[in-house]
């Protein structure tokens, strides 16, 4: 089967390729019959991830473990089939990001009542989104500079070149909406939720005067909002389908020789993220909550992370759980879970680069002393202002905070690291998407917004569908 119609069209040259392919809907079979049996969504989902990394595995031992995957035709075809149902989800996910946040904070806005402050909402928020990112930061430079990252390194600089860095004006001027339907196009959330937020006040304001003419505005928004959210609740269901082709896809797709070469780096990233995960939980705990309940709770959401890395991808799934599981009033979740898509992500903005600069710096002997360090938590603090949820996110931060701090020019030393980048993106976004959800139960909590017999379990919230 080497005609251009299988190879370029079909993309079916290898028997191999419809084999795996059987499976991935046998495995989808499994699933649905889980589902029929009313097993609980998270264990569908945790199972879901351990079949996709098996499957993932298997892929690789009937490759022979090659060392560039995707240039073995059969991989290279099963990446392309499973795409199709795990980019695919991503895609519908990401095609609510925008309506939902649109409908939502003007909805919020609108239904605000008298002596609520977007402000306070606003500031508390933004704070504990940054300052979350320095504690990460910090914790990156404990961990690098313990494991002494760098120091004798085998990774060989490659052809990587640094991102095309814009200064802190320039970033925070490109995220006002010059024009709101380009900014909805280019996933420009922060612009979003200012133009509804402009939208939703002015609306609120007319209410006062004219609250016969623009009542069917507010019953629109209120429909499009039962409507959007029904929807979202339809794709959600399909959540663990995706989740074993997209952890395929990532194991598949990457090889083992990718891994070995960076192997310290990829441990000790991991182990950025797992201590910070337990500053998220202790500061739960500071809150007043149980913080073991608060993982059950969203669990789903970072299972998604973990598989999709995407954080704006898992916001419709993040401000679901927020909303039904945490108890937190809709609002301040969508809110909360909008800016944290465009600021103060805890592992790509934080952890990440601050490991990437004491790699650099212990490769090219750049001394890591207090100034160094005071300079690469502001660095990094400051950036993470201007980085998005969206692909490629880490290698601008990385990219700002190696201009920021200097060592610009060694951007290809980390080429190794880069590409090896999906590998540590799964833990990345999962801290980035549990950075924003901490912070959501937090700013709640401050304002008393968080229903806790909802949180404990003690009542359930019915989501229209």
């Amino acid at each position: 089967m080497q005609s251009t119609f299988f190879t370029d069209f079909l993309y079916l040259t290898d028997i191999k390729t419809i084999l795996f392919i059987v499976v991935l809907f046998a495995l989808f079979f499994v699933m649905k019959q889980m589902e029929k049996k009313k097993v609980k969504f998270s264990t569908r989902m945790l199972s879901a991830t351990g079949i996709g990394l098996v499957l993932g595995l298997l892929i690789q031992v009937v490759g022979g473990f090659p060392d560039a995957p995707l240039e073995v035709p059969f991989i290279a075809e099963i990446n392309k089939w499973y795409g199709l149902f795990a980019n695919g989800f991503m895609d519908l996910l990401k095609m609510l990001v925008i309506p939902l946040i649109f409908v939502s904070i003007m909805r919020v806005i609108i239904n605000m009542k008298q002596g609520e402050n977007l402000g306070k909402l606003t500031a508390r928020t933004l704070g504990l989104l940054v300052g979350t990112t320095a504690i990460a930061a910090m914790i990156g430079l404990v961990v690098g500079n313990l494991f002494q990252l760098g120091v004798n390194s085998h990774l060989v600089a490659g052809e990587a070149t640094i991102r095309e860095v814009s200064s802190l004006v320039d970033t925070l001027r490109g995220l006002l909406p010059s024009n709101p339907i380009s900014a909805m196009a280019d996933g420009n959330v922060v612009a979003v939720v200012i133009f509804a937020a402009f939208l939703g006040l002015a609306t609120k304001r007319q209410t006062k005067k004219y609250y016969d003419i623009v009542k069917p505005f507010i019953d629109l928004v209120e429909a499009f909002y039962k409507i959007i959210l029904s929807v979202a609740m339809t794709i959600i269901k399909w959540m663990p389908y995706a989740v074993i082709a997209l952890l395929a896809n990532t194991i598949a797709g990457r090889g083992m020789a990718a891994l070995g070469e960076a192997i310290d780096f990829i441990l000790v990233t991991y182990i950025g993220v797992a201590l910070m995960f337990v500053v998220h939980l202790i500061l739960i705990a500071l809150s007043g909550l149980n913080p073991f309940r608060y993982v059950k709770n969203v669990l789903d959401a970072l299972v998604l992370a973990f598989t999709s890395r995407s954080s704006l991808g898992t916001l419709p799934v993040s401000i679901e759980k927020l909303t039904d599981n945490v108890g937190l009033d809709n609002g301040t979740a969508t809110f909360v879970g909008s800016l944290g898509s465009n600021a103060g992500m805890n592992g790509c903005a934080g952890i990440y680069p601050a490991l990437v600069a004491i790699t650099v710096a212990n490769m090219t002997g750049t001394p890591i002393d207090m100034t160094f360090i005071i300079m690469l938590v502001i660095v990094i603090a400051l950036a993470s202002f201007g980085i998005a949820g969206l692909p490629g996110s880490a290698t601008m931060a990385i990219s700002v905070v190696l201009s920021g701090m200097g060592m610009g020019e060694y951007f290809p030393l980390i080429a190794g690291i880069i590409a090896i980048d999906p590998i540590l993106d799964m833990g990345r976004t999962m801290l980035n998407v549990n950075g924003t959800l901490t912070t959501a139960v937090l700013v709640g909590k401050s304002f008393n917004k968080i229903d806790q017999d909802v949180y404990y379990g003690r009542k359930q919230v019915v989501t229209e569908e």
